[in-house]
């Protein structure tokens, strides 16, 4: 499993949706079981740490937390090298720094301890 947090220009949000429908539908054809793109609605500045400071949230923009169900962490690696070869997510992506920080992205793969 795979999670994303990333600041995203709040009025880009519908911006962000096409280019998440977009990555899912290549996400899927390389494996993945499901996805969500989460729009942050009550993330609060922390004392010490949060989901804003993390990724150096500015005024004008909301954060985002996504995930990627693999079925197994060899399919997720898999996909990662495929997707990066892949031409068309350099199609999904070509204006992505207009709508979310890339830079300030924050993600990295989990193995799920307990599911109910």
């Amino acid at each position: 499993m795979q999670r994303f947090l990333a600041p995203v220009k709040t009025t880009k949000k519908a911006d962000y949706a096409v280019i998440a429908e977009k990555s899912w539908a290549l996400f899927k054809e390389y494996g993945a079981v499901s996805s969500c793109e989460a729009w942050g609605t009550d993330v609060p500045d922390g004392e010490v740490t949060s989901f804003p400071m993390a990724v150096k949230k500015a005024p004008d923009e909301t954060v985002v937390f996504s995930w990627i169900i693999w079925p197994d962490k060899t399919t997720a690696d898999a996909a990662m090298g495929k997707m990066e070869e892949d031409p068309r997510w350099g199609e999904i992506m070509p204006n992505a720094d207009e709508v979310f920080s890339l830079k300030r992205m924050i993600f990295g793969g989990f193995e799920p301890l307990l599911e109910t």
